[in-house]
């Protein structure tokens, strides 16, 4: 099995941007759904008032995935990659 990689930045309350990947199976949610997981994502760091649209998430590639993102889509049918928090906003 191949898993979609959607790159993600989103604004955050304290002017930082969070930039992290969602990953899904490949072909199995559309991209609303995949905004959708990036949003519970957010409330769960209660930033769930930043905005997340197309414009923020972006499909990116596809790749295996390893044990731990395997037992997360099992799980919750997606997997969060936090990349790192970047000062300033994306350029």
């Amino acid at each position: 099995m191949k898993v979609a990689v959607f790159d993600t930045y989103v604004k955050k309350s304290d002017g930082n941007t969070a930039h992290f990947d969602i990953l899904v199976p490949e072909a199995k949610y559309t991209h609303d759904e995949v905004i959708a997981f990036g949003r519970q994502y957010l409330e769960s760091i209660n930033e769930e008032n930043s905005t997340l649209t197309a414009k923020e998430c972006r499909f990116c590639h596809l790749e295996s995935p390893g044990p731990e993102v395997m037992q997360s889509i099992e799980e919750k049918g997606y997997f969060i990659l936090e990349m790192a928090d970047i000062s300033g906003h994306r350029g």
